[in-house]
């Protein structure tokens, strides 16, 4: 296997801190990857407080259980963070939390293990699954997917202008040879793409986008939202990290519409309280400084934003 970086939590300090942490409180990590943001949420709370972790990547819920073994504060659940409202209510926390952080996106040792298929800078089995032990591989979709959808997830998810190019030249690769490593699909994309930007390799939005698909993460971001709501107790915060513009149009506009309540009629009176909103919007999105970007350029894309449920 190959080594990997130490995984940089990307804004670390700025996240846990809207978290408000309250010593005695009760706060679930939905993206625990390598347990950055969790190590600094343990160290806040009290001997009564508890922290609920989630993650679908196998190496992830080993890393959890090695970390906080004898601590009796912390648990951890292996799956997605889809299933929120479920692990509340077998947890008996649901209405109870007083804050969820959600870390969107693939955390660095799942880019830099090859075996992993994430990343086309190293050749490794093209797999792409954030939980292994489940779904389609990113191989076993692509053998079997048609030309059309194959252009629709890479224009949808990658917004990659030459999808259909691209699309092509897989189909027509696969009926020569099946396309079961990174190297493989990093050389047909490259090859299918007419234009090369510098500084990016031709592959990054198609790559992006068939993981973003095979692992559902648009749509399980917008299941977990739709369970947050219910889960968070009154003044319970909500901070999200996102990393693709996908990602974050689609917490904007949920905090957004809850921020904003009821939709009435236009032209009726109503007092804001009357509008019944559900979240109240803290401050502007934080974005990472300079100096962490210098650090840590994987980071220089992400994006902070955190709400409040109504006390």
């Amino acid at each position: 296997m190959v080594a990997t970086q130490a995984h940089q939590t990307v804004l670390l300090d700025e996240a846990v801190a809207a978290l408000n942490i309250k010593e005695s409180g009760c706060y679930i990590d939905g993206t625990f990857g390598r347990g950055g943001h969790s190590r600094l949420i343990m160290q806040a709370l009290g001997s009564k407080g508890h922290l609920l972790a989630i993650d679908k990547d196998l190496a992830a819920i080993e890393s959890g259980c090695s970390l906080f073994a004898n601590d009796n504060r912390f648990t951890i659940e292996q799956g997605s963070f889809a299933m929120l409202r479920q692990l509340t209510d077998q947890h008996n926390l649901t209405g109870k939390v007083d804050g969820i952080l959600l870390d969107l996106g693939v955390s660095s040792p799942q880019l830099d293990t090859a075996e992993r298929g994430f990343s086309f800078m190293q050749d490794g089995p093209l797999d792409m699954r954030m939980d292994t032990t489940s779904g389609m591989s990113a191989a076993e979709w692509l053998a079997q997917a048609e030309e059309r959808d194959i252009a629709q997830v890479l224009k949808t998810y990658g917004e990659e202008r030459f999808a259909k190019r691209i699309a092509r030249a897989i189909v027509t690769a696969r009926e020569e040879t099946p396309i079961e490593s990174t190297g493989q699909l990093a050389a047909i994309i490259a090859q299918a793409n007419p234009v090369k930007e510098p500084g990016r390799n031709p592959a990054t939005r198609s790559f992006q986008a068939i993981r973003i698909f095979i692992n559902r993460e648009l749509d399980d971001l917008r299941d977990c939202l739709e369970q947050v709501l219910d889960v968070l107790a009154p003044g319970g915060r909500l901070v999200v990290i996102s990393f693709h513009s996908l990602e974050d149009r689609i917490v904007k506009r949920f905090m957004r519409d809850h921020a904003r309540g009821d939709d009435f009629p236009m032209g009726v009176p109503v007092t804001q309280d009357q509008l019944q909103p559900r979240l109240k919007l803290l401050g502007k999105a934080i974005r990472p400084s300079a100096a962490e970007v210098r650090l840590n350029p994987r980071s220089r894309s992400a994006v902070l934003r955190v709400a409040e449920s109504p006390s």
